[in-house]
């Protein structure tokens, strides 16, 4: 058995740290109840290396978080430095491409309405709050799929951009002004 804190200590951004962490788990599934208990310590450097790595994993097996929906769900609002509310915002991303985009059955039949209102709540946290541009950028897109659902969403993202749009960078506008474009 491996120790997790160990593998999660020699996690980088490079290619081949965060495939080889996310073998790891996909070999080993019971140690994702772990990797997300390790994520809730917020306050520490470990946390957002397992973020790096959940988020790795779910880029390459999505259905690997579904069981542990109601975790995560709860981790997202909590999670709070930057190098973690980045990779969790892009699981967010994901999941709800999976939901809307990409119809996923597992994503359809195991995120449930609960799931996705507090991530539809999060992600406006991370909008309104003091979030580098990728958070936002992946909350908008997230928001945008949510609200092709829950009829409020779009009108409220739409505020919110265009409250922000003037004292924010390019990254921001460029995003912004996709999603205003196809929220019409």
């Amino acid at each position: 058995m491996h120790n997790l804190e160990d593998e999660i200590q020699r996690i980088n951004h490079s290619r081949e740290q965060r495939t080889y962490f996310s073998n790891l788990i996909i070999k080993n599934p019971l140690l994702l109840p772990q990797l997300l208990d390790i994520c809730t310590l917020v306050d520490e450097e470990l946390s957002y290396r397992a973020a790096w790595g959940l988020e790795f994993l779910c880029k390459r097996q999505l259905s690997s978080i579904l069981p542990y929906l109601d975790h995560f769900t709860a981790l997202i609002p909590v999670v709070y430095q930057h190098p973690a509310v980045r990779p969790m915002a892009k699981i967010c991303e994901y999941l709800a491409i999976g939901y809307y985009k990409d119809k996923q059955k597992d994503v359809v039949q195991q995120l449930t309405h609960r799931h996705r209102k507090k991530i539809t709540e999060t992600c406006f946290d991370w909008m309104i709050s003091d979030q580098k541009v990728a958070v936002k950028a992946y909350a908008m897109t997230s928001l945008y799929l949510l609200g092709t659902e829950f009829d409020w969403v779009h009108a409220e993202l739409k505020i919110t951009l265009e409250n922000n749009y003037p004292s924010s960078s390019a990254a921001y506008k460029a995003r912004a002004r996709m999603i205003l474009k196809k929220i019409g």
